[in-house]
């Protein structure tokens, strides 16, 4: 709803042209459907099932769910598609329709990676395996959706959310509990304070050039520079220039 109330690029930098549901539980369907935007529900737990699966880790279904997402999305024209809150793998079949058109937010710092080059915290556990791996602070970061989890390139990481000294005594005195715990407080301040101002950050770069998808696929995830989202909205452009060459 960040989007629909709160950010001013809205109507001016880009449109929100539908959305799209997979899960069972969206609870703001019924407001964003009152702003005009329509609301398509597409359950990815129904899908598997009615295809006799009991979970939702076949990827040959995922690519058959996903062309029937494209399906859904094609007639409003989208010129990007934003995965919020979406916790599954895209495949193939999207992907190649809206090649490089793809973004996601994650709740890690994108700019940290492994020596082979993956991102070092994907996945829904991401800010619990950065806590548990020693990290002083988190990020979220909006990038460019490949075929790997979070392994795209990343366009604006948010401001640096420290982490509590109590992590430390959590990790060494086997508080998995308490880490759970301060692990899911400690991401919904992430999620209540910067996803929605990060996702608005991105579509901006985008829809006025700033951030050019085409050359930031070609560059690949080794350009670790994106934008960065500071705490009162004021973004700070990358050391590496990630604007099209003119």
């Amino acid at each position: 709803m960040y989007l629909l109330n709160r950010s001013p690029d809205r109507g001016a930098s880009y449109e929100i042209v539908g959305c799209v549901t997979s899960g069972a539980t969206f609870d703001e369907a019924v407001r964003v459907e009152r702003r005009g935007v329509p609301v398509q529900s597409h359950l990815l737990r129904q899908f598997y099932a009615a295809h006799g699966a009991s979970d939702c880790r076949d990827m040959t279904l995922r690519a058959a769910y996903d062309i029937e997402t494209v399906a859904l999305v094609e007639p409003w024209l989208p010129d990007l598609i934003l995965l919020d809150g979406y916790l599954h793998l895209v495949t193939a079949p999207l992907l190649q329709r809206f090649r490089d058109r793809v973004v996601n937010l994650h709740f890690s710092d994108l700019t940290l990676r492994t020596g082979s080059g993956a991102p070092r915290h994907p996945g829904i556990r991401a800010v619990r395996d950065a806590l548990a791996a020693g990290c002083l602070e988190t990020r979220a970061t909006v990038h460019l959706v490949n075929a790997e989890a979070d392994a795209g390139p990343p366009i604006v990481r948010s401001w640096a959310f420290p982490v509590s000294p109590l992590v430390e005594d959590l990790r060494t005195q086997s508080g998995e509990a308490a880490l759970e715990a301060y692990a899911f407080a400690h991401q919904q301040w992430m999620t209540r304070t910067a996803a929605g101002p990060l996702i608005a950050a991105a579509l901006r770069l985008v829809a006025t050039g700033a951030v050019d998808l085409h050359a930031l696929a070609e560059r690949g995830p080794d350009v670790q520079s994106p934008w960065l989202l500071e705490r009162h909205g004021f973004l700070l452009a990358p050391e590496v220039d990630l604007v099209e060459a003119r």
